[in-house]
């Protein structure tokens, strides 16, 4: 799917078992919704290794499912320097998974990174809730569902001006 009418989208963070995957879950959801999933491909990955293979954090999990995303199929994977190329759209979930992604990214290949919460005036990072309460994967996907409204509005309009 790498042709002018298409578009790929990486939701990351620093594992790839909580916020990237919550992400990617509801992005698929959107991009269902409007009839936009065979153009614009939705993936996530992490910047650490350690969770690499392993489901999404069981809480993760549940708070989706509580909201009708269903993240069971996803496994996580770490960010790999070919993805820069694969990309159109890298969404980073914090300030230092933005500075990890910068770092890692060929230099021509920059401006395709970005926070996940860009698009949003209230917030600019999505907190990790990792090692917090149950209500924080909740947060997680009150922030991720406005940001990920936001950036299918943009990728509709990038792939209008592609036509």
């Amino acid at each position: 799917m790498s042709d002018k009418q298409s578009l790929r989208v990486l939701m990351v963070c620093l594992g790839n078992i909580c916020r990237s995957p919550t992400a990617h879950a509801v992005m698929q959801s959107r991009l269902d919704a409007a009839g936009l999933s065979d153009r614009v491909e939705v993936d996530s990955a992490g910047t650490g290794d350690w969770h690499v293979g392993k489901a999404p954090d069981a809480r993760a999990r549940q708070a989706g499912l509580g909201r009708g995303y269903d993240l069971s199929a996803l496994r996580a994977r770490q960010l790999v320097e070919d993805d820069f190329h694969r990309f159109d759209y890298l969404l980073a979930m914090d300030h230092n998974n933005l500075m990890h992604m910068q770092q890692m990214a060929p230099a021509a290949l920059r401006e395709r990174i970005h926070l996940m919460l860009s698009p949003l005036q209230q917030a600019d990072e999505v907190p990790d809730p990792y090692y917090g309460a149950e209500e924080g994967f909740d947060k997680v996907l009150d922030l991720v569902e406005a940001a990920c409204d936001a950036w299918l509005d943009e990728f509709r309009q990038r792939l209008e001006s592609r036509r």
